[in-house]
């Protein structure tokens, strides 16, 4: 938006114009005088501001990029009342009549603000600011097709499911320095972030670049807007589903759900530059070393203890992997999960929050920085994905790995049999990987509570889901013979694999689940409670569908499982705390 918009010098900047009151925690426009202004009324021009704002309200009418030119009055304000004191009746002239008095709103609430991502991954907000540059910052944002490998869009009433890829392609000043300037842009870095349903937790999931996995055919949309279709592979580097064969970000998406069975709704893409751009606008970032770095490859020199680093050393940084731990790339995830983790904090902090410079800094940076996909490649959409994430608290935002074992190669990593799988089903489920639900336990717990039915009156279909051949027949026969559950049969095989061993029934056989879980020793999480779980036996009778998972060790044996996902067998840590990398 130009400055001459608003009745000033077009070589005047437009941020020096809006200035934050620190009485009200808003934005105000404050001109330089000129010629003498009187009290009486005179038509002026609606700015973009009032237009974001009237978006915001109760009409539910969006804001759009053109700003609003009808004429409106303009009336001087009386003498601003402090807060606490009564309302009084508007003096004649005056605009008045509304009769509501400002609630007071903590420091955190008082800017509304965007941004999105570190390294493209925290999306926080933009500030009250930021709408007068609506049309400005928009034009920043560079959009990709997701070519419909998305949910097509996040919505606020279930989990949201970010992919951040942080590509290797050496665009911008001063980064053909670091080797390999003809890269095509690999997925070096990527992330999964899903937030609850609920928004009170988060579980950020890093992908090994180095992991081998299979890639569908992907359509992609070319430059020239035209269709293709580029054939998947199997048995491939994971970085390689961005890049090769011209493959895009939707290719990622695909190998993401592929591997996981969780559809991304949105992706966001980040170069180098994006990391030295957003860590310079926030003012740095803080991390902790164990020991001195100082490596080679990556240029990092730096010594043990705590650090602020920005631009080109926070990229030399997310780089190193020869001088931590074994060298792999699975250590130098441990230092960008370390850094991500003190940038939410800092973008979260008060000194973020309320500086308004620093968050135009940062709105700017973040727009020009990131390349999103284009079902949300707009500020208000942004804006709303922001708040949205910006709604957990850091405690609850977990990091993590995929767990893997070494390929027979040793360069490359496999997903780990069993716990691997386990993970995904646990994000799929929406089940947090911090200890913030203990309700959520409570509520499992309660399942297993009530009354129990008689073995002979338990119906159960079983099934082999991952258990080895032969499973299903042998808990068949035990089942029969030897606890006295007669009214059960054997299925075969189940139509998927699954890590844990699972009961699913509608609510009125809880009675009989509890009894089934008692005799197979079943934990509370492997009941599945729902209306429609049940189906019909070789007698035409509602059964309970029982199937064997890779967790199943015997007919007989105890299932001894979690009923939380706070005590699944992963490497995490939480955002909140700062632990020294070396």
């Amino acid at each position: 938006m130009d400055a001459q918009g608003r009745g000033r010098a077009e070589d005047i900047d437009p941020a020096d114009q809006w200035v934050l009151n620190p009485n009200t925690g808003e934005y105000e426009l404050r001109l330089a005088p000129s010629a003498p202004q009187s009290g009486v009324p005179r038509p002026r021009r609606a700015t973009p501001a009032a237009a974001g704002a009237r978006a915001g309200g109760a009409s539910g009418r969006s804001a759009t990029a053109t700003p609003d030119t009808r004429e409106i009055p303009e009336v001087v304000p009386g003498p601003r009342r402090r807060r606490g004191t009564p309302e009084e009746e508007p003096l004649p002239g005056r605009r008045g009549g509304r009769g509501r008095t400002k609630t007071k709103k903590s420091k955190g609430k008082r800017i509304l603000v965007w941004t999105a991502g570190t390294l493209a991954f925290v999306v926080v907000g933009v500030s009250a600011a930021g709408y007068l540059y609506y049309q400005h910052l928009n034009g920043n944002i560079t959009a990709i097709s997701d070519d419909g490998a998305g949910t097509g869009g996040f919505s606020k009433d279930r989990a949201i499911n970010l992919l951040v890829i942080g590509t290797d392609k050496r665009t911008g000043k001063g980064n053909e320095s670091y080797g390999d300037k003809e890269s095509v842009g690999h997925a070096d870095t990527t992330i999964l972030l899903h937030v609850s349903k609920d928004r009170t937790n988060a579980t950020a999931m890093s992908i090994p670049r180095d992991m081998i996995v299979d890639i569908p055919d992907c359509e992609t949309t070319q430059e020239d807007g035209s269709k293709k279709t580029i054939g998947g592979s199997t048995g491939v580097r994971f970085n390689t589903s961005l890049g090769q064969d011209g493959r895009t970000p939707s290719c990622t998406m695909r190998t993401v759900t592929k591997l996981t069975g969780i559809v991304p709704d949105h992706f966001m893409v980040a170069d180098f530059n994006a990391v030295k751009t957003l860590s310079t606008a926030i003012g740095g970032v803080k991390v902790c070393l164990a020991k001195p770095i100082k490596d080679s490859k990556s240029k990092l020199d730096l010594s043990k203890g705590e650090h602020v680093i920005q631009g080109e050393q926070a990229l030399s940084f997310l780089r190193t992997r020869y001088s931590v731990g074994f060298g792999s790339d699975l250590d130098r995830i441990k230092l960008q999960q370390q850094f991500l983790s003190s940038m939410i904090r800092q973008m979260k902090s008060e000194d973020t929050l309320t500086d308004a410079g620093k968050v135009i800094d940062l709105a700017e940076a973040a727009t020009k920085a990131l390349s999103v996909d284009s079902t949300i490649a707009d500020i208000k959409k942004l804006a709303s994905l922001g708040q949205e994430v910006g709604k957990v608290n850091t405690k609850n935002i977990t990091f993590t790995t995929v767990p893997v074992v070494d390929n027979t190669d040793r360069a490359t990593v496999l997903p780990m049999p069993g716990k691997a799988e386990q993970l995904f089903e646990t994000i799929r489920d929406d089940v947090s990987l911090s200890d913030v639900k203990k309700k959520e336990k409570q509520k499992q717990a309660a399942k297993l509570k009530g009354k129990r039915a008689d073995a002979s009156e338990v119906r159960v279909n079983v099934y082999n889901g991952g258990a080895e051949a032969g499973s299903a027949q042998a808990t068949l026969n035990w089942l029969q013979n030897d606890v006295g559950v007669t009214k059960s049969s054997q299925l075969g095989n189940a139509g998927k694999t699954l890590s844990k061993t699972t009961l699913e029934y509608d609510p009125d056989q809880a009675d009989q689940a509890r009894k089934l879980a008692d005799l197979m020793g079943l934990s509370a999480s492997a009941l599945k409670p729902g209306e429609g779980n049940s189906e019909t036996n070789s007698q035409g009778l509602p059964a309970m569908v029982l199937t064997l998972g890779e967790d199943f060790k015997g007919a007989g044996v105890k299932i001894s499982g979690s009923s939380s996902a706070a005590d699944l067998d992963v490497e995490k840590n939480t955002a909140d705390k700062e632990k020294c990398a070396g």
